[in-house]
């Protein structure tokens, strides 16, 4: 389903803006100096499954604005940047070993766009 099929509505309201905000909620996230929660093994395992799911939702969401490939292209140099952006942070660190988790969500995020929006 592209942007078109939003007929009547403003692409710019119904498409681009979930994506801007759910952008910006990773970021915002992101510039959080530590999020454990003091739970040990467990509190590693829902940070990794965080990434996922926010990447899979961001690529959900970019797929419906944009062709797979780009989508996917886009999801991968936000998550990018994110960990760039991580590196600044005090108490957080920028990793590629993120970033690889990250794609997971990506790609988790096209199989879910292809089966939904058909």
């Amino acid at each position: 389903m592209e942007a078109h099929v939003f007929r009547g509505r403003s692409p710019l309201l119904t498409v681009w803006l979930p994506i801007v905000l759910w952008a910006a909620l990773i970021f915002t996230l992101s510039s959080i100096p530590s999020l454990h929660s003091g739970l040990g093994t467990w509190d590693l395992i829902l940070r990794k499954c965080a990434h996922v799911t926010e990447y899979a939702i961001l690529t959900f969401l970019l797929r419906r604005a944009l062709a797979a490939p780009w989508a996917a292209g886009v999801a991968f140099l936000y998550a990018c940047s994110d960990e760039y952006h991580q590196s600044f942070v005090v108490g957080r660190e920028g990793r590629p070993r993120d970033v690889a988790i990250d794609t997971i969500g990506i790609i988790i995020g096209l199989l879910a766009a292809r089966k939904v929006l058909r």
